[in-house]
């Protein structure tokens, strides 16, 4: 019989965390940046009203995992309309990083 690859076990992927990462972080404003290697995603929170803004949380990521990170996150939008409606976009929300 002929050397077939055998395919390994899947492996369930076991999650842990912190009661205090578990609360989350709200964040109401991305900004993105990358270099060759490397995507670093800023997660802010802006007060109404208010010139400062201050990083809440920083991924940094390979260029690969971004790629599946905005692939999940497609889906997972089209789900969430598919379900509850179209997310509009308004122009005057301000920048968009």
């Amino acid at each position: 019989m002929a050397d077939t690859p055998t395919k390994p076990p899947e492996m369930q992927l076991q999650v842990q965390m912190t009661e205090e990462v578990s609360n989350g972080q709200y964040s109401n404003l991305v900004l993105t940046n990358h270099t060759d290697s490397e995507f670093v995603l800023d997660f802010l929170y802006v007060q109404p009203q208010q010139p400062l803004a201050r990083v809440r949380s920083r991924i940094i990521t390979s260029p690969r995992h971004a790629k599946r990170l905005l692939k999940a996150l497609q889906e997972n939008v089209q789900r969430y309309e598919a379900r509850f409606g179209t997310i509009t976009l308004d122009e005057d929300e301000g920048p968009k990083h």
